[in-house]
């Protein structure tokens, strides 16, 4: 009498249906070598955005209010819908085979700053063909150096904790008026320099505000 081996035998694991996929269409094409079958699949993947982008810019507009929030609560797109609206308006004037050649990551920057990149979207449609690469050169095109702008002066300081407190620079004065008088007060008063400093320009504050008069002497 035969006796069965006992041992451990392994469940057979569940792969992503991506994976499945990815097999499946390796195996109807042979012929077909990984780096073309890579572009291929992105090119898949871009279409299929943009195909899903415009069919809920179709069903935003067809649906009721109503209809439309409980389409996007069934399937757990409730905020997640925003962006596809962008490439469906940033887009509409192309089909998703246009667009086919651009990696699915510029669609969703051009769409997302599809004002800044107005200029581009509207060039792409004078193109024969639309590709990644002539997307690129259009918008190195549309970039402009920008002139320097002048430092604004700041008297803030960071403090570690996330804190700030102020500054003020160095006063430099041929006469030293300023720092005599300051000095001056000091001694004669016992006060800060920061006390006397913040006190002076509450009142130069309450002065423009006309909360104080300037009035002539007797």
């Amino acid at each position: 009498m035969m006796t069965h081996a006992q041992g451990v035998v392994a469940a057979p694991v569940n792969r992503p249906n991506f994976e499945q996929l990815v097999e499946e269409k390796a195996n109807t094409s042979k012929s077909l070598n990984t780096e073309n079958f890579s572009f291929q699949t992105l090119a898949e993947v871009t279409k299929t955005i943009l195909h899903h982008a415009f069919w809920l810019a179709e069903q935003q507009q067809k649906l009721s209010a109503k209809e439309y929030k409980k389409l996007l609560f069934e399937q757990g797109w409730k905020g997640e819908e925003k962006r596809y609206l962008k490439i469906a308006a940033a887009f509409g004037k192309f089909s998703p085979q246009d667009l086919a050649q651009v990696e699915p990551r510029t669609i969703y920057q051009l769409a997302e700053n599809s004002k800044k990149y107005q200029q581009v979207i509207d060039r792409l449609l004078d193109l024969s063909a639309i590709t990644q690469e002539a997307i690129r050169s259009l918008t190195k095109k549309q970039r402009t150096p920008k002139e320097p702008r002048p430092e604004k002066p700041s008297i803030w300081r960071r403090l570690k904790n996330g804190g700030r407190y102020c500054q003020i620079p160095p006063i430099h004065e041929a006469s030293e008026c300023t720092g005599i008088t300051l000095q001056k007060m000091m001694d004669e008063e016992g006060f800060s320099a920061q006390h006397i400093v913040a006190e002076a320009i509450a009142l130069r504050q309450a002065y423009k505000e006309g909360q104080l008069v300037r009035s002539s002497g007797r």
